[in-house]
Formats: C-alpha cells, structure tokens, sequence
C-alpha cells in the first residue's frame, strides 16, 4: 500500500481536543487512510458509512446521551462520506464538545454539501485536510526516483489516481469507471444540478481548454447554456475536487490581462477520460498542454501537504507576452515556465521582470521536473 503524505499529520493530530476533516474527490483513498489509522488500534473504533441508510437513523434526534450509547467504550469514531447525514456539523460538535476523551475523524468527496453543514458548529473546533489523486512525491517513496521518472508518459495519459496505479493494464476501464460512476455522483445528487448532459459537455470543454484562458462567455455559446449556469456549475466542480482555477496575477504592468482565468484538472487521467484519448505522447498534439497541467496539479498537491501556505497565479499580457505558473510565498513570486521540449530557449519576459523585481524564475522540464515536486525552493 502506498503511504499518504498526510498520514502522519493526522496522527499527529489524533486527541487533541478536535474533529479531524479530510475532504477529497470519490477515489483518491480517503476511506483506505481511515482504515489505515484504525489499523493502529484494533477494535478500540466505530466506522460509520455516510452512504448507509441505517446510519442516517441511528443518529435521528440525537443527544450526547444517545451518541455516548453509540459510541460506548471506543476511542475513535470514523465517518465515511460524512456529507450524505442530516445535521453532521452539530453531531460533530457534540463528539467534540460533550465527549472529550473521543476522537472523531470524517471524509467528505463534497465540499459543498459538507462544509456548509461544519463550517459554523465546527469554528475552532477542527483540523481539515485535503487528500489529492496520488502524488509525484508519493508515487517517488514508493516506487524509487528513477522507476517513477520511466513512468512520466504513463502519469501524463492515465493519471495518478490509487486503482489506476495499482491496476496495471486496466487503466482505461478503471478511469472510465471513475468519471461515469463516481466522480458525478455527489453533483448529480445535488439538487442545482438538473441537466447532467450539460456538465459533462462542459467538462469536455474544459478538457480541450487546458493551458488557455476560458471565457464564461464563450464557453456559454459553445454548449448552449448561460453564463450563470456555466458559472455554478464550475464552482460545483471545483467544490467536488475534479477542477482548480487559475486567476491572473495583475498588479503592475499597464497591459496586464486582470480578470483572465484558467481551469486545471486535479488529474491528467481524468482529464483524458472525458475526451477519450489515450493516445501515446508521440502521437498526440496536446502533450505541452498535458505536461503543464501535470506539473501544476503536482505543484498545488507538493505546496498543500508541505504547508507552503501560497497565492497562486498566472500571469499574460495583452501583448501575449505570459508566464505559466506563478507561487506568491512571504512577499516572494516563485515564477514557473513548464516546458515539454528540453532544447526550447526560454527567456522570461522583461516586463515581467521589470514590474516584478523581487521574484525568483525557473524553467521546467521533464529532466528536472522531480526536484520541484520533492525539495522545498
């Protein structure tokens, strides 16, 4: 089994007087974690399945009184899928606040649904974190540096998500299986979304838009939807971890584009799933707009389990003069040019330079991607 980076943060964390959330989209292993921390201590839990109808009535008109019978003499309660029962931040809260010498650790693939239900019973009340597809700096202790770097075009077409790594040869069934049956399932179940056709085309938009600026707009008249809709339904997207938005970074330079956006996949393998291409790296014309959503997923991913605490940007003028990837760190901008062809000259531009003179550049490909994904700049 591969080990989570934030696995020993949550032990860490464990009786410390708070709720531990971990959000993630469906598949990405939360529920192999829990049953990883459970391992450590035999019987002495209870899980509980968010999905299980039964558990949604065991905690109808709940008290501490009756949450004290539930739980009886174990150390640990585990909630699975925690969005899916009625009142959960006010159960959470009651754990916490009435039965202290417990622990409680939730999931949760829907931010939208299980962070309204937390946000306000939980203040002060817990730690969350945020569980991605598998990471460079994962896949790498688990693999070894140089067999991981040999599987570069395999993560760029397929992805990193845990049953895609460990089902060699079913890659394409299981990434099928994930975007049509899983990564759906809490939009389709949310009452905003009505037509489920109309989320999927826009997906494959997205898909097809990868590395470009997206316009609402025009995104619009592509699918046949208005802008709000196309609007809400990337928020839900982003909500349920399927996608991360780009803004520009517009601070100085006159020409500057201010209110650009660019959408990224979380993986590279779902991305391909919703455009049925799997093709090989060779034969595709995409592969630039594959390896930088790669490597800046990786980046968010490396920048999110090290705490590195970072605005992240874009950054294009008017004039198409651009920057791929921009980290703004203590007052420092960490900008990143993410290139696919080694032998590409690549120079930085001046405006860019002038307007930002306090930040640090750095070219990357894939002969020294790996040192970005694992060391701290």
């Amino acid at each position: 089994m591969i080990k989570r980076q934030i696995e020993d943060v949550i032990f860490q964390r464990l009786f410390k007087g708070k709720a531990i959330i971990i959000f993630g989209s469906r598949q990405t292993g939360k529920t192999t974690l829990l049953k990883t921390i459970a391992e450590r201590y035999n019987d002495e839990y209870l899980w509980l399945n968010g999905d299980i109808e039964d558990v949604h009535l065991m905690f109808k008109n709940a008290s501490p009184v009756k949450l004290k019978r539930i739980i009886g003499k174990k150390k640990l309660v585990f909630i699975d899928e925690a969005q899916r029962i009625k009142n959960i931040g006010l159960l959470i809260k009651m754990i916490v606040d009435e039965l202290k010498d417990i622990q409680v650790i939730v999931t949760g693939s829907s931010a939208f649904e299980l962070a309204n239900e937390i946000s306000e019973p939980l203040t002060g009340r817990k730690y969350e974190y945020f569980l991605y597809p598998l990471s460079y700096q994962e896949l790498e202790q688990h693999f070894g540096m140089l067999d991981e770097k040999r599987l570069l075009e395999h993560r760029l077409i397929y992805g990193s998500y845990p049953e895609t790594i460990m089902k060699i040869g079913e890659e394409k069934e299981t990434l099928n299986l994930i975007s049509n049956s899983y990564l759906y399932k809490d939009l389709f179940t949310y009452e905003k979304i009505k037509k489920p056709t109309l989320l999927k085309k826009l997906l494959q938009a997205l898909a097809l838009q990868i590395g470009s600026e997206v316009s609402y707009n025009e995104l619009a008249q592509l699918i046949g939807a208005d802008k709000a809709t196309i609007e809400k339904y990337i928020d839900l997207l982003e909500k349920t971890f399927v996608i991360f938005k780009l803004s520009a970074l517009s601070r100085n330079a006159r020409n500057e584009i201010k209110r650009g956006k660019k959408i990224y996949f979380y993986d590279n393998g779902i991305r391909n799933s919703l455009i049925a291409n799997y093709t090989l790296l060779d034969q595709r014309t995409d592969k630039g707009a594959l390896w930088e959503n790669y490597f800046i997923s990786e980046r968010i991913k490396f920048i999110n389990y090290n705490n590195y605490y970072s605005n992240i940007y874009f950054w294009r003028t008017t004039r198409q003069q651009e920057i791929d990837y921009i980290e703004e760190r203590d007052g420092i901008l960490h900008a990143f040019e993410i290139k696919w062809n080694e032998k590409k000259n690549v120079k930085f531009s001046k405006t860019f330079l002038n307007a930002y003179q306090n930040s640090e550049t750095f070219i990357i490909n894939p002969s020294n991607y790996d040192d970005f994904l694992t060391l701290q700049i």
